[in-house]
């Protein structure tokens, strides 16, 4: 039986706990790094590299021509100077055939925590579906765990609602067939109470409703699509590529 567990945040991650056994992550920063990423690739994005920091950003910008990457970040929701702001929308018509280099306060800092997992799987409302069909094939994994990245408050509602389906994705009617710690358990009930809410259950949160004041209405509604982008990115040697697409699954959950 695989135990799922749940992280509310990235400052929850132990390196050295998720390195042991045969753990997969699943890491969620729904509003907005996972969904970005996830955006970019399916916009036609070659790679995506995440980094801790803007200093990183730049010295890996450095190995590649300038014509080939965009680099783009934030800092605690603000703009870095001379980076592309990390919108999905605005980041997908610039995209095609180049690298992402993306630096944020959450998720790439999430991912990378988490990069010692037997696998690491990115997430988010916009491809949980097919993450999770994926995930339903590593049978030698012990213990998934779900990373909610958080934000500047610690608790961040969008991803523990993009937690609670990723979770109702992957277990569906199979509840027995998996041990969900009370986190998890909790993310999931939390899903299940507003299945059809998910713009609004994103728009009334923190960060939501700093993009409601901010005019970052298309990224909120692109964020909240569940099952829109049939992609499974997973991170492998310090990048995120395309593990898998078009696998058919049902995306009514």
């Amino acid at each position: 039986m695989q135990k799922i567990h749940l992280l509310l945040k990235k400052e929850e991650l132990n390196e050295e706990k998720i390195e042991s056994g045969k753990k997969i992550a699943v890491v969620l920063d729904v509003l907005l790094a996972t969904t970005t990423i996830t955006s970019a690739l399916h916009n036609g994005a070659k790679e995506v590299i995440p980094v801790m920091n803007s200093e990183e950003a730049l010295e890996v910008a450095k190995a590649i021509p300038a014509n080939d990457c965009v680099i783009a970040g934030e800092y605690e929701a603000k703009p870095i100077d001379g980076f592309v702001y990390p919108s999905p929308t605005l980041i997908s018509k610039m995209i095609k055939d180049k690298t992402l280099i993306l630096s944020t306060t959450n998720g790439t800092v999430a991912l990378r925590k988490s990069a010692g997992a037997t696998k690491v799987f990115i997430a988010a409302l916009v491809n949980n579906p097919y993450v999770a069909k994926a995930i339903q094939k590593e049978k030698e994994a012990e213990t998934i765990v779900v990373v909610c990245s958080g934000n500047s408050t610690g608790f961040s509602l969008e991803d523990f609602y993009g937690a609670g389906h990723f979770i109702q994705c992957l277990v569906g009617n199979q509840r027995e067939e998996y041990e969900l710690t009370d986190s998890a358990l909790a993310a999931l009930m939390f899903y299940q109470g507003r299945v059809e809410a998910s713009k609004q259950t994103l728009a009334d949160s923190f960060v939501g409703r700093m993009f409601t004041r901010h005019e970052g209405e298309e990224d909120l509604q692109l964020a909240a699509e569940k099952g829109a982008i049939d992609l499974v990115p997973i991170l492998k040697d310090g990048k995120v590529v395309c593990s898998g697409k078009g696998i058919e699954v049902k995306t009514n959950n």
